[in-house]
């Protein structure tokens, strides 16, 4: 398919929008300059990325010289520039992309987000089935939320008694490392580390340790206990049981099904030695090269970043294989949003 009528229909509602937006934009009046790039990025661009997925995920040089044709009147409008600056000059100075290299990467993150579907070899070598689903529903029944006393924010530094498990997470530029140590009266009886991939980021790590705490605490006799965790976003994951986060739903369950283990935020840094050692150990993991590593799914931030990275850079090629904006690009040699 060619999608002549498609990119006919889009062209003529960009028309009507343009004209909409020159009614409230002018030169030297109206709606200030920023303002008009929020609109456009929120209202318009969202307009036209109607379906990218299926008509844009490899855009050829005529949609590409078509999306640009649609994309100029509104950098006009924007920028309030002469009608004989380049479109490819405006782009940059606006620090918008190219519209089909803005949609290309939208309809990418729908293919492997939403239809899981893999991208072209030369693309990327991801697998969709590696990427963090959303858990959707509730973990438990609305009716029967944890105790208030179970979870909470407030410094459990100062907790000396009954058995405590201090977790941790890490990332390094060499790798990502999550762990737990258990302390018993005043000695550590238990250590628990394992690296992740540097795909993976800090909070999967503090929130995986925080699992493999709360499923090493039930296997303990039945005692007070209290794990004590320094990363409050990993403890409100856990505490809410509407969380999207598949381990989060876990660490619920098993909290809902066993009372007498507490989770407490701790402050990091603030001189708890054996939360030292819990980052210790987090750290050794994040930093051992032959160090057990546990798979786990990619986060959708990584697979965001990617994409980003990836149309800058085809950005920036074509930005300075441009015979056009020669004089911007001498001021401004690196595209960026």
């Amino acid at each position: 398919m060619i999608w002549n009528t498609h990119l006919k229909a889009q062209s003529t509602r960009a028309t009507q929008l343009d004209q909409n937006l020159l009614k409230i934009a002018g030169k030297s009046w109206g709606v200030p300059l920023n303002h008009r790039r929020t609109l456009y990025k929120t209202v318009i661009e969202r307009v036209l990325a109607h379906g990218a997925v299926a008509w844009c995920l490899e855009p050829t040089v005529r949609i590409d010289r078509k999306l640009s044709t649609i994309q100029r009147p509104f950098l006009l409008a924007i920028s309030g520039a002469y009608r004989t600056t380049s479109t490819a000059a405006l782009q940059v100075i606006l620090g918008i992309p190219p519209l089909h290299l803005q949609l290309q990467r939208e309809a990418r993150g729908t293919a492997l987000f939403s239809l899981r579907l893999p991208l072209s070899t030369h693309v990327s070598d991801i697998d969709p089935s590696e990427i963090e689903e959303k858990a959707t529903g509730w973990s438990a029944h609305p009716s029967e939320p944890p105790s208030p006393t179970q979870i909470s924010l407030d410094d459990g530094g100062n907790i000396n008694t009954g058995l405590r498990i201090y977790t941790d997470g890490s990332k390094t530029e060499k790798g990502v490392g999550a762990a737990f140590c258990v302390l018993t009266d005043i000695n550590i009886t238990h250590r628990w580390s394992t690296r992740l991939s540097l795909r993976n980021t800090v909070f999967q790590a503090e929130i995986l340790a925080l699992l493999k705490a709360v499923e090493h605490a039930f296997t303990l006799p039945t005692q007070q206990l209290t794990i004590l965790v320094d990363n409050q976003a990993s403890i409100n994951s856990a505490a809410n049981p509407k969380s999207h986060n598949s381990i989060a739903w876990k660490i619920f369950k098993l909290l809902h099904s066993h009372p007498h283990i507490s989770v407490s935020w701790i402050k990091a840094h603030a001189g708890y030695i054996k939360n030292e050692e819990a980052d210790r150990l987090a750290k050794e993991a994040a930093e051992t090269e032959n160090f057990p590593e546990t798979p786990l799914e990619l986060p959708k931030s990584f697979i965001k970043t990617f994409l980003r990275q990836k149309m800058l850079a085809t950005w920036q090629m074509a930005w300075d294989d441009r015979d056009t904006g020669r004089l911007i690009h001498n001021i401004i040699p690196k595209v960026s949003l």
